[in-house]
């Protein structure tokens, strides 16, 4: 009886050795070969699952996104209000190996995205989703009394967001040991100002 290939977990291992590889390597350093031989696979064998190296970042970029939502989900699930807008900032933050890997998978889709309208229709999808989730804790937080602040909702929402978003880039860039970057703290100052 042939064995039977459970494709989607194949793809998830190849993202799994993907996010290895850039995290001790760089982007540079994670070529199809790399990444075949960190899984366990044959070269040719990535070919049916990506066709390249692109697809895979692709794939992997999504993946993370996909992932950082279920725990965002998980974790802000019976919340509302800065609890919630709490709770979904610290999955985004960079604050252990794991998201700070996540990280590192990001940033090269981003840089990829510059010159690719179809990676950076993704990267804006992504982000426009995540600015409504902002919007609406903040708006629920205000009508607590919890966020005083005399400015927009969606002036702070993009701040808060640019925020997560360059906590990433300063995990990624750092060097492997680091994770501690005071970036809960930081949140933590940012939401206390939201209520002055």
């Amino acid at each position: 009886m042939p064995k039977i290939v459970d494709h989607d977990e194949r793809r998830l291992e190849l993202v799994d050795a993907t996010w290895r590889i850039i995290a001790r390597q760089g982007l540079e350093g994670a070529t199809m070969r790399e990444i075949a031989l960190e899984a366990g696979f044959a070269n040719g064998a990535l070919k049916p699952y990506f066709p390249t190296k692109d697809t895979l970042l692709e794939f992997a970029f999504g993946h993370v996104f996909n992932r950082t939502n279920q725990r965002i989900a998980e974790v802000t699930a019976g919340k509302n209000g800065m609890a919630a807008l709490r709770a979904f900032c610290l999955e985004v933050l960079p604050l252990d190996d794991e998201r700070v890997n996540e990280a590192r998978i990001v940033i090269p889709f981003w840089q990829k995205a510059v010159n690719d309208a179809q990676k950076a229709q993704i990267h804006q999808q992504s982000m426009a989703a995540w600015l409504d989730t902002i919007r609406q804790f903040l708006a629920e937080a205000r009508e607590a009394g919890d966020v005083r602040a005399a400015v927009d909702d969606s002036i702070l929402a993009g701040q808060l967001l640019n925020m997560l978003l360059g906590a990433q880039i300063e995990a990624a860039l750092s060097p492997e040991s680091g994770t501690d970057f005071g970036h809960a703290a930081q949140l933590d100052g940012y939401l206390t100002l939201l209520a002055a």
